[in-house]
């Protein structure tokens, strides 16, 4: 692609068309070779006023010229192109994907439905798709049938898949400004997923943290930062926290209720009770209906 100067860049509503917006739609759906074929497979760089633009190579290379960059895609990408942006594309002829250009009325829109979030379509952002390239691609393919039909409830549907698309990018905006949590975090939660889990089977703790291929002490020492407690009183706090649940909302007795949570003795179960909440579970389910005949 040849550098072109700004002030020749022409200025299209779609490639190669006039100033008129060719659709009575908000929005307007092809795949990259229905246009780019008629090219030689070159579009030259050129800009959009007033159009926001989603360009998404599933397969195939794209030469990407944006504002005077060059860049190479040679995987599932989705590139977002805002209004007067300055962007020149060449594709390899197996290209395969597509591209959705949305109006200034429904970008407004659909940007009002995602409220306070990272806007992610009104700066440049090029997005590996990554593990999502098979679904982007079948959002992209079912929002072409869409386009290209006249089914009930059709706009509906369209926007709908749109929609789909820009908590995609605006996720993926989100990433990219707030890296991931530090390593203890992701240790911490997958903590509380394997409790939640497994708390009724009263796992060792070593084996949890076997698990998540830490020490103990290295666990331990993560759920006191984080979660202000050892592993094992967490564990415990869980188990407790359904044992106050059955406790108000069923008839359960107490026996039944330590065999539920995988108590072996309902004697062990009460003690751990008593030790943790202060009292019985029985004296818990009295002052319940106590405080419950007063109100």
């Amino acid at each position: 692609m040849t550098k072109t100067a700004t002030t020749a860049i022409p200025v299209f509503k779609l490639y190669g068309e006039n100033q008129q917006w060719p659709t009575p739609d908000l929005l307007h759906c092809e795949t990259i070779s229905r246009r780019s074929r008629e090219y030689q497979w070159e579009i030259a760089p050129h800009r959009h006023a007033d159009l926001c633009q989603l360009l998404f190579v599933y397969k195939g290379q794209a030469h990407l010229e944006i504002e005077g960059q060059r860049t190479v895609l040679n995987e599932s990408t989705l590139q977002v192109l805002p209004p007067l942006c300055v962007h020149g594309f060449r594709f390899s002829e197996e290209v395969e994907g597509y591209v959705v250009t949305l109006s200034a009325p429904l970008v407004a829109h659909l940007q009002g439905q995602l409220g306070s979030a990272v806007d992610g379509l009104s700066a440049l952002g090029s997005y590996p798709a990554g593990k999502d390239s098979d679904y982007l691609n079948s959002l992209f393919s079912r929002l072409q049938d869409e386009y290209g039909d006249d089914q009930p409830a059709r706009d509906m549907m369209m926007h709908a898949l749109v929609s789909v698309l820009l908590v995609w990018i605006s996720r993926q905006a989100i990433q990219r400004r707030h890296p991931r949590a530090p390593r203890g975090r992701e240790y911490f939660r997958h903590f509380t997923q394997l409790v939640e889990q497994h708390y009724r089977e009263h796992p060792k703790i070593e084996d949890l943290a076997h698990k998540l291929g830490i020490s103990v002490s290295h666990l331990n020492g993560t759920c006191r930062e984080l979660g202000g407690q050892p592993a094992l009183q967490i564990m415990h706090d869980r188990q407790l926290l359904e044992a106050k649940r059955l406790l108000t909302y069923t008839s359960m007795t107490i026996n039944e209720m330590s065999e539920v949570l995988g108590f072996s003795d309902p004697t062990n179960f009460s003690r751990l009770f008593r030790r943790r909440v202060g009292f019985s579970p029985k004296a818990f389910r009295e002052q319940l209906k106590a405080d419950q005949d007063v109100t």
